[in-house]
This record gives structure tokens, C-alpha cells and sequence, in this order.
């Protein structure tokens, strides 16, 4: 069932980061109930079932913009564990929804806000994506190939890890000292604030003068021979990292190369030299050839798959880290894996409004009350 099992959570539906974070909980086992306006419910229900950003949840949709839903609201929230919602700050306090409302109906609440910026700050209000979030830390400057501008990223740095990743860990965190104190609290989670925690370590190294030098210079960023990715005869590509000297002597052995011809392995000065010796090298097979020759030994080696072939690699396949869910696409099985109550990938969708006669229905309304509510447009289906 999940560690989660018995865990109730509102959310006030958003995009992006904040579906990614309760896909994280429900997976887990919680049961993640989506707050939608009625404006969004469909006439007819979709028949698709292949959204990580739907999957494993219910949805009910109530019009939080009158005072009778609002009051429906609270009523769910009496009964959740945690509320969790992504708008700009102030604006669930103008709704009637906000932190001092919820906690007065709910102590025990953990209430789980996730914006870009944060709840205070000069840019608070301020609109903002993913991109831009990265851009402020260091993230996007510290990416990219040297003597060329910055690339824009994926979502996964913001929206996803700084974001949904930290929403999803801070409402565990306060679920936890929740059921010790009895007095639940608020999260602030902010995008900006969760890619700092993400290259915390490169902070450090800043310091230390580990990482200090322009992008592509360092350790880690395409500056080191032996930590980048190389072209294939193939026009394909492959990566390597042996860092420690005992694999990069692995790696040489098996290119067929020598040391005593090649720069020093930590020699600075002579990556430039080092790195198109191996690029010569690399470029004389095919990606499946290297693989042959170097997967699954101690050279730290990995093709650079798309996303189309991840799933089909025989490591990803033995590990079932996709699975097919009631008749759909595959999709990825919950991490991390638990080993007496693993989380697990639910054929539920929360598309707009499927589920609010069941969802009133648990949370106690009556039959009466809930057709009452529809006939008034407080509640849709």
C-alpha cells in the first residue's frame, strides 16, 4: 500500500512542479485529492490514461470562488493531513483558503506552498519559470560548453528537483514532527531555494576553489578529459568518468593507450591535449561498440541514450523500472524502493472533476447535500 498509506492530501491544482510533487506522494501511497474549478471539467471524460501529471490521483472540483465552496474546502480540509498549493503569494488568503483559516479548522495541518520565488523577497510576486529560477542561482551559468553562452535547461532543476522534489519532502518531513507534536505547519517551498540546496556542494567548492574557473574548465562540467562525453564513429555518443586513477588506468588499458604518452591524468594545463587524445580515440568505433567493449566494467561508462531508448536497456529492463498501468503506456515505478511497503504506480486519474460525488462521499456530505451543491454550481461532475 505504500508508506503513505492512510495519508490524506488536498491539492489546489497547478501546473508543472506541483503535480510532479504529489505524483511523488500518491505513488507513495497517499491519497491526493485534486481541487478543480468547474470551468475545467470536460463534458466528456477522456478516455487517454498516460499522464504522470494526472496519474494515481482523484480529483473533485468545487468553485472556490464562492463562499459555499469555499466552505466545502475546509470541510475536506478537516478531514486531510496536508494541503499543498502553488499560487502567488496572497492569493489563497484572499480566497478564504489561506494558512491562518486552514490551521484554525485543521491544527494538525501541513500546509505545503510551492511558488518560484518564495513567500517574501523583492521578487515574490514577480512571474517567473523554471529557466529563470536556475539562471539566478548559478545553474544555468554553470552549464554549457567552454567560450559559448549558457544553454537553457530542462525542467528537472527547477520545476522538478528545487520545486516539486522539495514540496513533496518538506510536507513528509512536517507529516512526521506532525504526529509528535500534534500541531501541524506551513512549507514554504521555493523553486529558487530548492536549486540552491541542489548545488550546495559546488557552493563549497566555489570556496574552496575546486570549481572556480569559467564553465568547461572544471572538474565537472566538461573541463576534465576523463569526466565528458565524446562522438562515436557513429555520430553517436558515450560518456566516461573515471575520476579515481585506478579506473582511468582501466580505461586506458582498454583503449589501448599508454600513459607514459599521455599527459598526467590531473594536469591542468594539458586537459586541452589529454581530451582530443581520447576524442581521436573515441571517434575510430560505434556507440554499440564501445558498449561491448566497455559497459559493465570499472572505466565508470555509459551510452548517451534518448529518452525513446532508456527504457528498452537491458539494465533499466532487468531492474522493471517501467511498468504498464491498467492496459496503458509504461510508465516509471516509484523511487525509491521500499523493501516492505514499496510505493506503487495507481491506475487512478484525476482528470478534472471524476471523482466528486466519491470524494464528498468519503469526506462525509450526504447524497442530498452533494446534489444540492451541483444543482447550485458550487460542485461539478
Amino acid at each position: 500500500m505504500g508508506p503513505l498509506d492512510g495519508v490524506t492530501i488536498i491539492e489546489l491544482a497547478g501546473l508543472g512542479a506541483l503535480p510532479f510533487a504529489t505524483l511523488k506522494l500518491a505513488d507513495m501511497g497517499a491519497d491526493v485529492i485534486r481541487v478543480h474549478p468547474p470551468s475545467e471539467v470536460p463534458d466528456i471524460r477522456p478516455s487517454h490514461r498516460d499522464s504522470e501529471f494526472d496519474r494515481g490521483r482523484r480529483s473533485v472540483s468545487i468553485d472556490l470562488k464562492r463562499p459555499e465552496g469555499v466552505d466545502v474546502l475546509l470541510r475536506l480540509v478537516e478531514r486531510a493531513d496536508a494541503l499543498v498549493e502553488a499560487f502567488r503569494p496572497g492569493v489563497t488568503e484572499r480566497l478564504g483558503i489561506g494558512p491562518e483559516v486552514a490551521l484554525a479548522r485543521n491544527p494538525r495541518l501541513v500546509y505545503g506552498r510551492l511558488t518560484g520565488w518564495g513567500q517574501d523577497g523583492p521578487l515574490a510576486h514577480a512571474a517567473g519559470h523554471s529557466l529563470n529560477y536556475e539562471a539566478l542561482t548559478g545553474a544555468v551559468g554553470s552549464i554549457g560548453c567552454k567560450g559559448q553562452p549558457p544553454v537553457p535547461l530542462l525542467q528537472v532543476l527547477g520545476d522538478f528537483g528545487g520545486g516539486g522534489m522539495h514540496l513533496a519532502f518538506g510536507v513528509v518531513c512536517a507529516l512526521f514532527e506532525a504526529q509528535r507534536s500534534g500541531r501541524g505547519q506551513v512549507v514554504d517551498t521555493a523553486m529558487v531555494d530548492g536549486v540552491m540546496s541542489l548545488y550546495s556542494v559546488f557552493y563549497a567548492m566555489t570556496r574552496s576553489g575546486m570549481h572556480a574557473g569559467p564553465v568547461g574548465t572544471n572538474l565537472f562540467d566538461g573541463g576534465a578529459p576523463f569526466y565528458n562525453v565524446y562522438e562515436t564513429a557513429d555520430h553517436q555518443y558515450v560518456t566516461v568518468a573515471p575520476i579515481e586513477p585506478k579506473f582511468y588506468a582501466q580505461l586506458l588499458e582498454k583503449l589501448g593507450l599508454d600513459a607514459a604518452d599521455l599527459p598526467p591524468q590531473y594536469d591542468e594545463s594539458r586537459w586541452p591535449e589529454l581530451r582530443e587524445r581520447l576524442a581521436e580515440v573515441f571517434r575510430t568505433r560505434t556507440r554499440a561498440e564501445w558498449t561491448d567493449l566497455l559497459e559493465g566494467s570499472d572505466v565508470c561508462f555509459a551510452p548517451v541514450l534518448s529518452f525513446q531508448e532508456a527504457p528498452s536497456h537491458p539494465h533499466n529492463s532487468a531492474r522493471g523500472a517501467f511498468v504498464e498501468i491498467d492496459g496503458g503506456a509504461p510508465q516509471l515505478r516509484p523511487a525509491p524502493r521500499l523493501s516492505r511497503t514499496p510505493g506503487e504506480p495507481r491506475a487512478t486519474y484525476a482528470y478534472p472533476g471524476v471523482d466528486t460525488q466519491a470524494v464528498l462521499a468519503d469526506m462525509g456530505f450526504g447524497a442530498d447535500e452533494i446534489a444540492a451543491l451541483a444543482d447550485a454550481g458550487t460542485v461539478a461532475w
